[in-house]
């Protein structure tokens, strides 16, 4: 594939630079195409898939395709219109947080080429909840609603104190609503500090009765996990979310864990990517267990080629998100991930297998 073939040419240069560099670059790239429409339009006629059998129908929402763009890519929507140009069903933005802050200290991102993974502690940085408000009015007046479910990810503001954290999501989810076509709850980065405490029982608790509260079924709430929960705190989970009438689960965060590396790598943050795959899976199928379909999941962490996602939905998911393998596969990604979905489907549509299994 052509485009393939480019990326494969210019990674090596980008490689080259200091990874969060390199990723802004990228994204300000991105950015520039998301305003030229013409231009857009050649993209998305040479990256993506269009057929009906790839369509999904989760928490009321239709995705043209089940592969979605995982938050943390591009917090501030600042290339909203590029992410379905080049394929993909849904796109995730944030975490965006209530106060604008600018993340941790530098350097902040780390490549594993070996590994195919990331470690990042970038700790949300963003504009806030007001900037990206405004920019998301901006962008609906001047190009109208985005062609594929846009998701918002919201976390905690690092100044805020965990006993107003649900003060905290609530500012941010009120400024957001009127734009998010799904919001995700997200209390499982390991770049806050104390964040991952929001996951325990009682305080996962107060946060999203707080959120339901105000959202009154108005908009689909989704909660983001951990991977390093143990199963005893995954049951707390999946009783909260029944208990609150969550519309889905987003599994899994990044993980502080580095077995599995080939070599020791020292930095902390959060690890994703390939190294990723096996707990991510293994979370899906517990979750899955568990949900007997009452729930959608997208499952994210290690998704890499076609017969990943594959694996994917055969074990549980509903939808499933990429990062990483972004970084390392290049933009035409997604349409090689459809294309081989559609091999695999050999005729048959997602909603069938889907629907063997209970999940719709």
């Amino acid at each position: 594939m052509l485009c393939f073939s480019v990326y494969e040419l210019l990674k090596p240069w980008l490689f080259r630079q200091d990874p969060e560099t390199a990723h802004d670059q990228v994204l300000r790239a991105l950015a520039w195409l998301a305003r030229r429409g013409p231009l857009l339009e050649v993209v998305q006629r040479l990256f993506s898939v269009q057929d009906q059998r790839l369509e999904v129908e989760a928490f009321g929402l239709r995705f043209p395709n089940p592969v979605g763009l995982a938050a943390g890519l591009d917090k501030n929507a600042l290339a909203l219109r590029a992410w379905p140009a080049l394929g993909f069903g849904f796109v995730e933005i944030g975490s965006v947080t209530a106060l604008a802050q600018p993340g941790n200290p530098k350097p902040r991102l780390f490549r594993l080429p070996q590994e195919e993974a990331l470690v990042n502690q970038m700790g949300f940085n963003n504009d806030g909840a007001e900037a990206l408000a405004r920019r998301l009015e901006a962008w609906q007046e001047a190009y109208g609603k985005l062609p594929v479910p846009l998701g918002i990810n919201l976390g905690k503001s690092k100044a805020t104190p965990l006993e107003e954290a649900a003060q905290d999501y609530l500012r941010t989810l009120a400024l957001l609503l009127p734009y998010g076509d799904y919001f995700v709850v997200n209390v499982s980065s390991p770049n806050t500090p104390g964040l991952r405490e929001l996951q325990e029982k009682e305080r996962l608790k107060e946060l999203l009765g707080a959120l339901t509260g105000f959202l009154q079924g108005r908009k689909p709430l989704l909660l983001k996990i951990a991977p390093d929960l143990t199963w005893p705190q995954i049951d707390e989970v999946l009783e909260l979310a029944e208990q609150f009438g969550l519309s889905g689960l987003i599994a899994t965060n990044t993980t502080t864990r580095r077995d599995g590396l080939k070599a020791p790598f020292p930095e902390e943050g959060g690890l994703s990517g390939r190294p990723l795959a096996g707990r991510s899976l293994e979370v899906l199928r517990y979750l899955a267990k568990g949900l007997g379909g009452r729930l959608p999941i997208v499952s994210v962490g290690g998704i890499f080629t076609p017969e990943d996602v594959w694996e994917r939905l055969e074990q549980g998911a509903t939808l499933v998100q990429v990062y990483t393998a972004l970084v390392y596969r290049g933009p035409s990604l997604p349409k090689r991930l459809c294309m081989g979905l559609l091999r695999s489907l050999e005729g048959a549509a997602i909603k069938e297998l889907l629907s063997r299994t209970g999940r719709l």
